[in-house]
């Protein structure tokens, strides 16, 4: 199993400084991907322009959208964003979507949250058919497509569309549950091999109480289940370790660790924990 880091993207107060250089360090390993979270209504840098500074400074890295809320954006504006991190970075680029769940976000937007599942639809079939023919460029190879949710239309749309499925977080058990239904829907539609599979988790090795606080903010959302987001916030070497062995046994291909605190010194905590 591979893992991956988050940048900061979304901790408030998150400099364009901090952003960069929490990527570079990542490149010099032992991550397999830098990966951004997607927020509209929040203090936060918006999803592909921080992936595009991160291109800019990394060599080895790939890097991830896990995920982007898609239908915040238009189909070919989201494409054109897409092609375009993928020709800063060469081609490190991966696309993971999925619907949301904040209505702020969607307000703010101007964009009908309850059609939200039709839009992202839309916006799959668009990057795996139309995107050839419409001009839109750079030119690039297919994009690596993710698929994030958990309900059936979104296990639906993944096998048709993706090349894997990315899980919301959770216990390992919780991914093991998804990932047997991700598996599923790839095999209802006759899909040769297999989806990728990738987690994530959270971590704030130096400063747990400020990672907690603000995973409580960014959950708000949810009332009193914000609460047991935060308890899972990992704050030990030993919670880490034990975390990425219970993705790898339930068949991850790659772990995200989003950081919570947002500390350049957390980035070189977890890479001793993972080394």
């Amino acid at each position: 199993m591979k893992v991956g880091i988050g940048l900061p993207n979304t901790i408030p107060g998150t400099s364009g400084a901090l952003l960069v250089e929490w990527a570079r360090r990542a490149d010099a390993g032992p991550f397999a991907t830098v990966a951004v979270l997607d927020r509209l209504v929040y203090d936060s840098i918006e999803p592909f322009a921080a992936l595009a500074a991160a291109a800019a400074v990394t060599e080895r890295v790939r890097l991830a959208t896990n995920i982007a809320i898609g239908p915040l954006r238009g189909p070919a504006m989201l494409a054109k964003q897409a092609v375009s991190v993928d020709a800063l970075s060469d081609g490190r680029f991966t696309l993971g979507l999925g619907v949301g769940a904040r209505r702020d976000d969607y307000e703010a937007a101007g964009v009908d949250r309850r059609t939200r599942g039709a839009a992202l639809s839309e916006q799959l079939a668009y990057l795996r058919g139309r995107l050839d023919d419409s001009g839109i460029g750079p030119a690039r190879p297919p994009i690596e497509l993710l698929v994030g949710g958990s309900s059936g239309a979104a296990f639906a749309r993944m096998a048709r569309y993706a090349d894997g499925y990315a899980h919301g977080g959770g216990p390992p058990r919780a991914f093991g549950s998804a990932a047997t239904r991700a598996r599923a829907a790839w095999r209802d539609l006759e899909r040769p091999g297999e989806p990728a599979l990738w987690g994530q988790g959270y971590f704030a090795l130096g400063e747990p109480d400020r990672g907690c606080a603000y995973l409580r903010d960014y959950y708000a959302f949810t009332g009193p289940f914000a609460e047991k987001i935060a308890a899972g916030n990992l704050t030990s070497a030993r919670a880490v370790k034990d975390f990425v062995r219970g993705y790898e046994a339930e068949g991850c291909d790659e772990l995200i660790l989003y950081p919570t605190a947002g500390d350049l010194d957390d980035l070189e905590r977890l890479a001793e924990v993972l080394a």
